[in-house]
């Protein structure tokens, strides 16, 4: 069935306008008003009825809609403008900081087991022999860079994260909450002023007659 669409509705507020329209349909026996929904016409053909008239009833929050519209623009203008430039290279100095605090503790860790493992085998084997001894010393002083490398990316990668919270914190906190407040108080005009009203004219056209008044005697 085909759906008229108000000139004002865009198309990616269509979902939201069947939402209200299926969060009122599904609280209908609530409402005294609606108390022929799913008895006199089902909820399917309300909804289908409602949908054919779109243009009608969501031009009864026209206002509230124009003004959600005009706050998401803002919104999305504001985080535009806010999105940094993107970085084709870094500078040389991070590049190589980098580089340095990732594989400094590989480098030593790789180092500290080779070493470890074959002062063991040696000592082991030959344990007067000195150079087993050594190995094993070596092993332990990699194992410590190691330990120191780990330490100073985990330090780096911690101030990294405090220094770049506060931007995220900002970030338009303030336009998103107008921008619910927007949606919610045009859902609100979409609901009381569009789509129950509609719904109950609906219900009211389709109501049996009342019976005669009995003969006067």
């Amino acid at each position: 069935m085909h759906m008229n669409v108000a000139p004002h509705l865009l198309t990616e507020d269509r979902a939201e306008y069947e939402r209200v329209l299926d969060d009122a349909l599904s609280t209908a026996h609530a409402r005294p008003e609606l108390s022929g929904a799913g008895t006199r016409l089902t909820h399917a053909q309300l909804r289908a009825m409602t949908l054919n008239a779109t243009a009608l009833v969501t031009s009864a929050a026209a206002s509230e809609y124009e003004h959600f519209v005009k706050v998401r623009e803002e919104n999305r203008a504001a985080l535009g403008s806010r999105a940094p430039a993107p970085s084709d290279r870094p500078g040389p100095g991070a590049g190589v900081v980098a580089i340095f605090t990732v594989m400094v503790p590989v480098l030593a860790g790789a180092a500290a087991v080779i070493f470890l493992l074959v002062g063991a085998v040696l000592r082991a084997l030959a344990p007067s022999l000195v150079f087993g001894a050594t190995l094993l010393t070596a092993g332990l002083v990699f194992g410590v860079l190691a330990a120191a490398g780990l330490l100073c990316a985990a330090v780096g990668l911690l101030m990294t994260a405090l220094r770049n919270r506060p931007a995220e914190v900002s970030t338009g906190t303030a336009p998103d909450d107008e921008l619910s407040l927007a949606r919610e108080a045009w859902r609100r005009a979409l609901l009381e002023r569009g789509i129950l009203p509609f719904l109950r004219d609906v219900l009211a056209a389709t109501a049996p007659p009342a019976p005669p008044p009995p003969p006067l005697p």
